[in-house]
């Protein structure tokens, strides 16, 4: 979720954990819709993992445009923006509690450090299995988190509404 620090400041914390809920109960049936198992919400942040790229890619763009619709009905405090990060890679899942591995941080960065409200940001080797014939429009960029530089995608998603 964006605007943790700037809404908990002006609303207060109870305000925000509402927020945090509602989130929570709009993302795990998207994650689920797209084949996507979840593994755990750590404060403002859903952990999911995906059979492959273009199901988490077509998970992301779903919940974008459920945010988004979700957010025409309430009024402006109340309105949920996120930013997504994907990658691809071999990750550690224990139980169905936690994960771990390259890919996860590389995700969580582009995510939480990098991408701004409404953006998805998925990295070159994601985006890389994702087959041609999918469709998904993407612009290149390079993102620099931690000292590191990964060639990543930003996502453009405004007009397609992926179908589960």
């Amino acid at each position: 979720m964006s605007g943790f620090s700037l809404l908990t400041r002006k609303y207060g914390i109870v305000h925000y954990l509402s927020m945090v809920r509602r989130m929570q109960l709009t993302t795990e049936p998207i994650v689920k819709s797209y084949g996507g198992s979840m593994i755990k919400y750590e404060a403002d942040n859903c952990f999911a993992v995906f059979p492959d790229p273009l199901s988490a890619v077509n998970a992301a763009i779903a919940m974008q445009h459920a945010f988004r619709a979700a957010n025409l009905l309430t009024a402006d405090e109340l309105d949920i923006h996120i930013a997504c990060g994907i990658d691809y890679g071999k990750v550690l899942i224990i139980g169905h509690e936690d994960c771990f591995g390259d890919p996860v941080n590389r995700a969580s960065k582009m995510g939480e450090d990098v991408a701004c409200s409404g953006e998805i940001l998925i990295t070159r080797e994601a985006m890389q299995m994702i087959p041609a014939e999918a469709g998904v429009q993407a612009r290149e960029m390079n993102v620099s988190i931690s000292g590191i530089t990964i060639p990543a995608y930003m996502i453009e998603y405004r007009e397609k509404i992926p179908a589960p």
